[in-house]
């Protein structure tokens, strides 16, 4: 079997760790241990990469340099209780070879415990990382490539998620949304754009993270065209905010698709417009709208909201016409779903603790150092996502309603003779279009 560095057993070990079912402290604390004992293992693979000049699986050998000799097992004290490190050894050296890095671990233990999660969870500077491993004087004990290549793990790790294959991913309920970030500086802030998914199986997938100009529709569409170009098919339902050029680049893009307008964007476009007296029970009345048994039960509700408040509030009344088909599409899906896809919430929660934290790590700005921030922060979430249970009866009427939507597709779509009279239209498909 292929020899391969500690640093990759480890790593396996905490991609386990994040795939298992663990959860609460006892994961958090494993975590940190491993997180730290990866990040000081690379750490000491290049120290020995440097001072045998060459690599782990490099062939040859620099005269006086020595050559690899297995490892030693070391031992960290950390708050997290002990972590057990290999230590790479060289033998046969014009002078023997003593890791520097080993050398003032014991006095670093604090600031290494805190590299190991920020690097995970957020994707530091090389110059954070140089100086934790600095002497008295300032000097740092790791060479510039070995800093490197600790620090662009992550953007090549985000490089090869933003341009895998997405054929394999059957996605019922595509969720999008953006946050707008300081990707360059000394400019305004520019949105970055996310897409995240429930398949078939019930999982939920994070698909796609880029940036965009903001969210017009040239951004939107060009998003949207990635994720097509990389085999992404037509979703059931595409969910999203109100900016309009995101609608139309989801009307442009996924035409065999029906768009749910986001409930939580739309209730506090509602709330800016009617008076704190008079909100609860404006709230409670839309939200019994949002949330009737049916599309045609909806309407009717819209409709007394609407005869009720015209005269005091026109323009709370006409927010809540606005797009009112695209706001009440989840109410053609089966009901045990219509909670998890009226919102585009797992990700606002998710850019919340995302801006949390660029708020308090000062080099993050630049389009590398927020994208690898925020692809740090919303994997790590999405492989702890909770799926969707879908039932034989569910899938049913999925498949049922992508029947319907691809009849209408066609209906659409299909060249009109003069000796042909055009399919009509089917109220499904005409309400997936608004």
């Amino acid at each position: 079997m292929r020899r391969i560095p500690a640093s990759e057993r480890t790593r396996e070990k905490l991609k386990t760790l994040l795939e298992g079912t663990n959860s609460g402290g006892e994961l958090g604390s494993d975590l940190v241990r491993l997180a730290a004992r990866l990040i000081l293992e690379e750490a000491l693979v290049g120290e020995a990469d440097d001072a045998s000049g060459r690599s782990y699986y490099a062939r040859g050998a620099v005269p006086g340099a020595g050559y690899r000799n297995g490892y030693r097992t070391g031992r960290l004290k950390t708050a997290e209780g002990a972590v057990e490190y290999s230590a790479p050894q060289i033998a046969d050296r014009t002078e023997p070879f003593r890791s520097k890095i080993r050398a003032i671990l014991s006095s670093r233990t604090e600031q290494l415990e805190a590299l190991a999660v920020e690097m995970y969870a957020r994707g530091l500077s090389t110059r954070d990382i140089e100086a934790v491993f600095a002497d008295e004087t300032g000097q740092s004990l790791l060479s510039r490539s070995a800093v490197s290549a600790v620090t662009e793990r992550l953007w090549a790790e985000y490089e090869a998620f933003a341009s895998r294959d997405l054929a394999e991913f059957e996605v019922l309920y595509l969720f999008v949304d953006g946050i707008a970030e300081r990707l360059h500086l000394g400019q305004p802030r520019e949105a970055v754009l996310a897409a995240w998914g429930i398949l078939a199986d019930g999982k939920k997938a994070l698909l796609h993270l880029s940036p965009g100009s903001k969210e017009d529709t040239a951004s939107c569409r060009e998003f949207f065209q990635d994720l097509r170009r990389r085999g992404l098919p037509d979703p059931l339902l595409v969910v999203s905010d109100g900016a309009p050029g995101m609608i139309r680049a989801i009307e442009e893009c996924f035409p065999r698709s029906m768009r749910q307008r986001c409930l939580a964007h739309k209730m506090r476009n509602l709330q800016s417009k009617v008076p704190e007296s008079v909100w609860p029970e404006f709230k409670a009345r839309a939200m019994a709208c949002y949330q009737a048994a049916s599309p045609a039960l909806a309407r009717l509700l819209r409709d007394d909201i609407a005869a009720t408040f015209q005269a005091e509030l026109p323009a709370a009344v006409m927010c809540l016409d606005d797009d009112f088909e695209a706001c009440i599409a989840h109410l053609k899906f089966p009901l045990a779903h219509r909670r998890a896809i009226r919102t585009t919430n797992l990700l606002e929660r998710l850019f919340g603790e995302e801006r949390r934290r660029t708020k308090t790590i000062p080099h993050a700005f630049g389009e590398r150092a927020i994208l690898k921030l925020m692809y740090a922060a919303l994997i790590r979430a999405a492989e702890r996502w909770h799926g969707l249970k879908i039932t034989e009866f569910e899938r049913r009427q999925l498949k049922a309603i992508r029947d319907e939507l691809d009849n209408a597709f066609e209906a659409r779509t299909a060249p009109v003779t003069k000796n042909s009279v055009p399919a009509p239209r089917s109220r499904l498909s005409s309400r997936a279009r608004t």
